[in-house]
C-alpha cells in the first residue's frame, strides 16, 4: 500500500494544481496542492496513511495561513479589466473649478465630476492636474 499511497497524493496534488490554474485570482487550491505534495513525500518515505493525512492537514492550514495572504497582497487587477467608477481610480484629471472645503469640479477624460481633495483642507487651483485617488458616489477624491 505504501507504493500506491504516494501516487494517490501526487494525483491529488496535480488535480489541485490544475484546479488552481482554472480558477485564477482565488489562490486557494495552490497552497492545498503544496500540502498534497508534502503528503506524497511523506507517504513515499514510508509513513502510514494517517501520518500522510496529518501532514496534509497541517500543511494545508499553514500554507493557506502564510502563502495566501502574501499572494492576495500582490494581486493587482489590471486597469484594463476594471469597469465603472473603479476604472477611474488612478487616472489623471484637471481641476475645472477650484477645489476647497466646499468642493469643486474636475474633468476626467471627457466627463466633468464633482470633486473633493483627498487630504482634508487641501486647496487645489483651477487648471491643476490631479490624480483620482477614490470615487465616493458621484464625487472624485483627488490629489496633486
Amino acid at each position: 500500500m505504501v507504493g500506491v499511497a504516494w501516487v494517490v497524493w501526487a494525483v491529488v496534488a496535480a488535480a489541485l494544481g490544475v484546479g488552481e490554474l482554472l480558477t485564477p485570482g482565488l489562490f486557494f487550491l495552490g497552497p492545498v496542492a503544496l500540502a498534497a505534495v508534502a503528503a506524497a513525500i511523506t507517504a513515499a518515505l514510508g509513513a502510514g496513511s494517517v501520518a500522510a493525512t496529518i501532514v496534509f492537514l497541517v500543511c494545508s492550514v499553514l500554507s493557506l495561513a502564510v502563502l495566501r495572504p502574501i499572494a492576495r497582497a500582490h494581486l493587482h487587477v489590471p486597469v484594463i479589466s476594471r469597469t465603472g467608477t473603479a476604472a477611474l481610480v488612478g487616472r489623471r484629471a484637471v481641476v475645472t473649478r477650484k477645489i476647497d472645503i466646499h468642493g469643486g469640479r474636475v474633468r476626467i477624460g471627457g466627463e466633468e465630476w464633482t470633486a473633493r481633495a483627498f487630504v482634508d483642507g487641501d486647496e487645489i487651483a483651477e487648471g491643476t492636474p490631479v490624480d483620482v485617488v477614490e470615487i465616493q458616489g458621484a464625487t472624485a477624491l483627488v490629489m496633486r
